[in-house]
């Protein structure tokens, strides 16, 4: 089956592989005008990302929902589009305290093609059903495929498994989508031709960080991760994350530096519990049971708080 569609792509007509009407004397620009073209494409990214808001918002819904329900987030690429998704895998484990377990990147060629080309690595279809298998995608997940330009043999094939085991499925691209749709999501960004024809790490690798950014960052914000605009549920691994999970709670709790610290430290090092405790004058079990009864939301336990300065007195 993934041998019968390579054969039928006419990788001509991809819009990915078109070349730019603009970039025609490209190698007789001078760099400030190269540079100028480049940023100009880039900002088109952003444009054609935000015109599917509503594709995205319902992908996020559907990784909330797997996830909530205690499922995984898997994500399937190939070259770029798979070291964009290992990035947003392994950036959401500390901004949002998710166990790496629920977070699951493959790429094509395994974890050797983050750091160096595997030539070929994203046509060897045996290999993406073998990664799937070894990863154990069934029903319970939701699997987020990408690809630039739509085609690639790696991620559909990966799709297909994960659809035959019944999991959700995401696919994120920006080429044209024919046929049946290969996803519960399909999110296709319209970035047209790159600057280099082909060069797909340009602005359809930015529009896919956006894309992917996006779907996931919703999701933990509907999962209870966030309170405002808040990293509430960082885990302090380092001298920044506790500082900041220290201006976090002084700032919703109105407790002086020192005293937000020890309030974490007695909490365990989680800023969303250390608040449970003191608005509600409970100990750290208790807080986590109630953050698990609210389905980890601070607001639905705290209600709505004033932000202090640091420097206002509480």
């Amino acid at each position: 089956m993934a041998a019968a569609r390579r054969r039928a792509v006419d990788f001509a007509r991809l819009a990915t592989e078109a070349t730019h009407p603009r970039a025609a004397k490209l190698d007789t620009l001078a760099p400030q005008a190269i540079a100028a073209l480049m940023l100009a494409e880039e900002a088109k990214a952003v444009r054609a990302a935000q015109d599917c808001a509503d594709e995205i918002g319902r992908a996020a819904r559907l990784v909330a929902d797997r996830l909530a329900a205690g499922g995984r987030l898997v994500y399937v690429g190939a070259g770029t589009s798979g070291r964009l998704g290992t990035l947003d895998a392994v950036e959401c484990v500390p901004t949002f305290g998710v166990p790496p377990s629920r977070l699951v990147p493959i790429i094509a060629g395994g974890p050797s093609a983050l750091t160096r080309s595997v030539e070929g690595a994203e046509d060897n279809t045996r290999d993406a059903e073998q990664r799937m298998r070894r990863a154990a995608v069934g029903p319970g997940d939701v699997v987020c495929g990408i690809a630039a330009s739509g085609v690639t043999p790696f991620v559909r094939t990966a799709l297909d498994y994960a659809r035959f085991r019944r999991a959700a499925t995401i696919f994120v691209t920006c080429g044209e989508i024919e046929g049946a749709a290969p996803a519960d999501v399909v999110i296709a960004i319209e970035t047209g031709p790159e600057v280099i024809a082909g060069s797909t790490r340009l602005k359809a690798g930015t529009a896919t960080k956006i894309v992917l950014n996006a779907i996931s960052t919703a999701a933990f914000v509907l999962l209870g991760k966030t309170y405002g605009g808040l990293m509430i549920d960082v885990r302090p691994t380092n001298a920044k994350l506790w500082a900041r999970a220290i201006r976090m709670v002084a700032g919703l709790s109105g407790l002086d530096d020192a005293a937000a610290r020890r309030l974490i430290e007695k909490a365990g090092g989680r800023a969303k519990v250390a608040l449970v405790m003191h608005h509600l004058g409970v100990s750290a079990a208790r807080a986590r049971e109630l953050l698990v009864t609210h389905k980890g939301s601070l607001r639905s336990i705290v209600g709505d708080l004033p932000i202090h300065a640091p420097d206002e007195a509480p």
